[in-house]
């Protein structure tokens, strides 16, 4: 199927997808605020530049929208159906990316937590906060996703 727009109409949609800030970042950040956590936001100087760093537990969170970062299984990790050879390239890319980083950061001797948007909502569920809430205060694992 063919692109309905021209190529210079999907640039600027494309251009204005934002990579920080995102609602599910917001929304996740203050239920954590919320809770007491304290934390940093996108630490540069990290592998993968983390959205959420919380330095007195080593831990840092990335939260994944299920569409770039490939949500396994996931009903909005939908690939385009024009130019998929671009778009199979790419997404790989980002997933590849992604397990560097996190290979990065747990060598560096951080916890990585990777919570994915669809898990979040548009309101946590405090099924996911306590998860959140446990993964960062006992640290019992180097990494984990929540789904």
């Amino acid at each position: 199927m063919a692109d309905i727009v021209t190529p210079e109409v999907r640039s600027r949609m494309m251009s204005r997808i934002r990579g920080r800030n995102t609602r599910p970042e917001v929304v996740l950040r203050k239920a954590l605020h919320r809770r007491g956590f304290r934390f940093r936001l996108n630490a540069k100087k990290l592998p993968g530049s983390p959205d959420i760093v919380l330095p007195r537990w080593k831990t840092v969170l990335f939260v994944h929208g299920c569409y770039w970062h490939r949500h396994p299984e996931c009903r909005k990790a939908t690939t385009p159906s024009s130019n998929v050879e671009f778009w199979t390239k790419k997404f790989r890319q980002n997933v590849e990316r992604d397990a560097r980083n996190i290979r990065d950061l747990q060598e560096a001797g951080w916890r990585v937590g990777v919570v994915w948007e669809c898990a979040i909502g548009r309101k946590p569920p405090p099924h996911l906060l306590q998860e959140l809430e446990e993964f960062i205060v006992l640290g019992q694992s180097d990494h984990r996703e929540f789904d």
